[in-house]
């Protein structure tokens, strides 16, 4: 028998990552295709995908190499990264990760492969970690609400400025910035401004005048050269006495030692978490924090967690004011952010639970009394130093000798300072600097060693702020913090949590448009190395051998699969995509003549991010119509892009459409849209059914963006991280985005939407090693898989449920809708029913009345087995049969199995049970939920009872911990 094996394959090694990734096996995926009705997959494809694009050459890409293979050529790539020790600071900073977090959360799977939390029965433990972070950042910053993460501080600047211009009364268009902010921040406040019509004023804070056109201000805290500033109360008092609003950029840090914003009349406060134990990453992912006041609860851009009750009245907490998501509200959105950083969030939150207030004090005090050495060992030396008070940045200008001679000793030691201005330098220092290093940096700088021993210049320097930069005010006080400060109960903790989650270490998650596929730990591995994770973003080019090459690779291998030869890595979310896609054609229009084109047409089945980001991006919205069959009319496009010839800026189109199919005509739409001067911007959320079939390049498209974390194996991390990036046409790409610090090539503009040169460059090595593993063949076999899985799940389920959209043969793309509609007519099931029933049976609902209400949008994905498919299937088939009890009589209306649902420990274990069906049915509804039972924590949860007392910090402890 084992000499069948061909030696030819033993030559190769044996651990293929194909057959890894892909769950069915060639023997199930026989059976799967025979069941739909096909004898190939190259047959399945044919009949599903229109001939006019179907791609028959090979992805032109790197042959698929071993998990081992990769692995090591990741860690040699690593080893080129130069890891210095960086002094540049500029809101990134050498963070210790404590290994209890680090393994425990980063590299955990049941924290980063958990969706968005919006079944919140069995997302308690990632809502509580997320409500600890919100306490957190409320605390810290003064403010009385905090929102559970933005993307980086960039553009939770940006987001600032949104609210401000949205909430200001009267016709106003300036924003005041500071000129000592971080630059990398005025430039993403320009980018967005520009669209939105405010005019940006970049001024030193004595040079700023208020009047009634001012939305507000924005100052950093401390400044980007160290100093915290006096003038900032009366800056803020200066914007209120015109109705502006106050902007802090702060350090989060800090604020455990100085006054804090809500204090100084900060009406918001934004940054980054960064520095409270995650990796620095290149540049990302780190999750930035959004406060402000009560007043704006309700236009906080983002998610929002708050405290609420379930069913029984006990304490539950789900994501707070869901009216405000894109979906509902579309062009009117304030914000289009659908992404967050939820896993970097719980990182930080965890920090802080570890540390408590008093370790937090402890480790800013330690950074601003080696802060406080530095500059007292550098005006020893003759530096002149720039005055403080100060946290953690020394500005200075060299005594006698020239800042290349530094700078040339500086390398030499592979130091890095930041060139500050034409006259000074600065030194940024953070936890993790030694004595050792701190007698390195005094070296560098001065030419000679330390004069005086470490205990004589800590007499000298103080550890406090004085007067009225101190901090007085309490934080941190809820009992979390103070409970978890030894490692077995901070481990114990988080298990608690995270036995509170449904994740894919339990089940498939079968969300459309979502694509929750396997993120196979060899792809993981990567982000933790030195060299990938412990990267400033704005080191010297020299130092980023490894991470240029790797980013080239992955450029190079996104182009070729989409077919746009354009690409930037840099938009750090799908919703930041596309708006960076929007911006780059905007930006095409205005160098070619073109800036009255602002027309963008949206079919009405379109993601809610995508009216909401072309409003961003200074385009006005016209829906087009879809017909019966989900697709675009194409009549009411022809007539809509002929009315707006003369104005029309772009299409926004999803493919395969969000109804799950591949639309026939969309030659003829980019087709339509490009004869009328248009451009056409595709959606690449549903790319998993299009890589190596066909390519948006050769069917008309101009630019799209990709979702690293859905099609290319980036874990969604509970709601985020996400990378966004964005392919275009060749002469689209002079306006892809650029950066003022670091440009990310040679002709690069100064126009960046993230904060960071290829924003969440940290996970970038996950997409390269699934593609790299993969090899071109197998990304394409992956493609046919999660299409033959969709249609296999979709005929077993056919005659149960009716499927709402099919192609021209009958068949699905990767994703199809089920039509719970007619239920509520014949049992009074709504489609929530039965997502809550779902959890008994141990599955996360499909995607929930999205973009059909009271439906359900399935996508299988290619690493489920078909054994899974079949569990889900049953259990699907098993819930209709709870409908039909329901239907005949058998099963009351009001008191069933699934109006009921979730049931929990508490309500199976309780003394009275007044239901119409036993506790084991309620409990154990199918043979696998009694081998390995996933209990919902809290019962169906009340979201209008949240959302009229609204809480989002931390309540008292006993309220929602058993």
């Amino acid at each position: 028998m084992h000499e069948s094996i061909q030696k030819s394959t033993l030559l190769q090694p044996t651990d293929r990552f194909v057959d890894r990734h892909i769950g069915p096996s060639d023997a199930e995926i026989d059976t799967m295709l025979e069941q739909v009705g096909y004898d190939s997959l190259d047959a399945l494809i044919e009949a599903t995908i229109p001939a006019s694009i179907l791609r028959k050459q090979a992805l032109d890409l790197p042959a698929s190499k071993s998990e081992a293979g990769m692995i090591a050529e990741a860690r040699q790539l690593s080893l080129e990264n130069v890891v210095t020790r960086s002094f540049i600071g500029m809101g990134y900073h050498r963070a210790v990760v404590p290994p209890v977090i680090q393994r425990n959360i980063l590299e955990n799977p049941a924290w980063y492969t958990q969706y968005t939390p919006y079944q919140p029965e069995i997302s308690q433990g990632r809502l509580e970690a997320l409500l600890n972070f919100q306490t957190m950042i409320s605390d810290l910053t003064g403010l009385e609400i905090a929102n559970a993460s933005l993307l980086d501080e960039g553009t939770a600047a940006a987001e600032a400025m949104s609210l401000a211009l949205g909430v200001t009364k009267g016709k106003r268009h300036k924003l005041l910035v500071s000129s000592d902010c971080h630059p990398q921040t005025i430039a993403v406040v320009l980018t967005r401004a520009e669209p939105l019509g405010v005019e940006v004023l970049v001024q030193d804070l004595a040079e700023m005048a208020f009047d009634k056109e001012t939305i507000g201000v924005i100052v950093q805290y401390p400044a980007t050269d160290g100093r915290v500033r006096s003038e900032l109360l009366e800056i803020s008092e200066r914007a209120h006495d015109v109705g502006a609003l106050s902007i802090f950029a702060a350090d989060l840090l800090s604020l455990t030692l100085l006054t804090p914003p809500g204090e100084l009349g900060a009406d918001i406060v934004v940054g980054s978490s960064q520095r409270f134990g995650v990796p620095m990453g290149f540049g990302g992912p780190h999750a930035a924090f959004f406060s402000t006041r009560e007043d704006y609860k309700r236009k906080i851009p983002g998610r929002l967690v708050g405290v609420t009750r379930d069913v029984s009245g006990k304490s539950a907490m789900r994501l707070a004011l869901q009216t405000r998501e894109q979906h509902i509200r579309r062009d009117k959105a304030t914000s289009n952010i659908c992404t967050s950083q939820v896993l970097l969030a719980v990182m930080a939150g965890m920090y802080a639970v570890y540390h408590g207030p008093e370790g937090l004090i402890a480790i800013a005090q330690r950074v601003k009394l080696l802060t406080e050495i530095l500059a007292i060992a550098l005006e020893d030396a003759g530096a002149n130093v720039t005055a403080g008070p100060r946290f953690d940045t020394v500005a200075f200008e060299s005594a006698g000798e020239s800042r290349a001679a530094i700078l040339n000793r500086a390398r030499a030691a592979k130091i890095e300072l930041r060139e500050l201005d034409d006259t000074r330098l600065s030194a940024t220092l953070d936890e993790a600097v030694t004595l050792d290093e701190l007698d390195a940096l005094i070296q560098v700088v001065t030419g000679k060693a330390r004069q005086q021993e470490y205990d004589v210049l800590a007499e000298r320097a103080p550890v406090a702020f004085e007067g009225a930069f101190a901090r007085t005010s309490e934080f941190l006080a809820h009992p979390t913090f103070h409970r978890y400060h030894a490692e077995h109960e901070l481990l114990r903790y988080m298990y608690r949590l995270q036995q509170r989650d449904l994740s894919l270490t339990t089940s498939m998650i079968p969300l459309g448009s979502c694509t929750m596929k396997l993120n196979a730990t060899a792809e993981m591995i990567p982000v933790t190395m030195e060299g990938f994770g412990a990267m400033h973003p704005f080191t010297d080019g020299e130092n980023t051998a490894g991470y240029r090459k790797l980013i080239g690779e992955l450029e190079s291998m996104l182009a070729e699969i989409t077919g746009l030869p354009g690409v930037s890595l840099q938009p750090n979310a799908g919703s930041q995509g596309e708006y960076a896609g929007l911006l780059t054609i905007r930006a095409h229009l205005d160098a070619t003549g073109q800036r009255d084109r602002n027309i963008c047409l949206i079919p009405s089945s379109a993601h809610g991010t995508n009216p909401a980001s072309a409003v961003m991006a200074g385009m006005k919205v016209v829906v087009v119509a879809c017909d019966d069959l989900g697709n675009v009319d194409v009549e009411d496009l022809r007539a809509k892009a002929e009315k707006h010839r003369d104005v029309l800026a772009a299409l926004m189109v999803t493919y395969p459409s969000t109804h799950g199919v591949f639309e026939e005509k969309i030659v003829e739409i980019c087709q339509i849209v490009h004869d009328a001067g248009g451009q056409v911007y595709m959606d690449g959320a549903n790319m998993n059914a299009q890589v190596g079939l066909c390519r948006p390049g050769d069917f008309g498209v101009d630019v799209c963006h990709l979702n690293l974390h859905k099609t290319f194996c980036i874990p969604h991390g509970g709601g985020g991280p996400g990378v966004g990036p964005i392919a275009v046409a060749q002469h689209l790409r002079p306006y892809l985005p650029g950066h003022n610090v670091v440009k990310p090539d040679e002709d690069s503009n100064d126009r960046p939407v993230s904060a960071a040169p290829w924003g969440s460059a940290g996970i970038l090595p996950i997409s390269w090693m699934y593609m790299r593993l993969m090899g071109g063949a197998g990304l394409k076999k992956a493609t046919q898989v999660a299409i033959l899985n969709a249609n296999y799940l979709a005929k077993r389920l056919e005659g149960h449920y009716d499927i709402l959209y099919t192609g021209k043969n009958g068949t699905v793309a990767h994703e199809f809708i089920l039509d719970l509609r007619p239920l509520a007519k014949s049992a009074n099931v709504s489609v929530v029913d039965v997502a809550k029933r779902l959890m008994d049976y141990g599955f996360h609902a499909p995607t929930m009345s999205w973009p059909v209400p009271g439906s359900l949008m399935v996508e299988p994905t290619e690493s489920e087995s078909k054994e899974e498919l079949d569990r889900f299937a049953e259990a699907m088939i098993s819930i209709r049969e709870e409908i039909a009890e329901i239907e005949r009589g058998d099963a009351s209306q009001e008191d069933n199995l699934l109006v009921n649902a979730p049931h929990t420990v508490d309500a199976i274990m309780g003394d009275s049970w007044e239901h119409g069906y036993t506790r084991e049915r309620a409990a154990f509804p199918a043979s696998w939920s009694r081998e390995a039972k996933f209990w919902p924590s809290v019962g169906r949860v009340d979201d209008a009872y949240g959302d009229r007392n609204l809480m989002c910090s931390c309540p008292p402890l006993d309220e929602y911990e058993d």
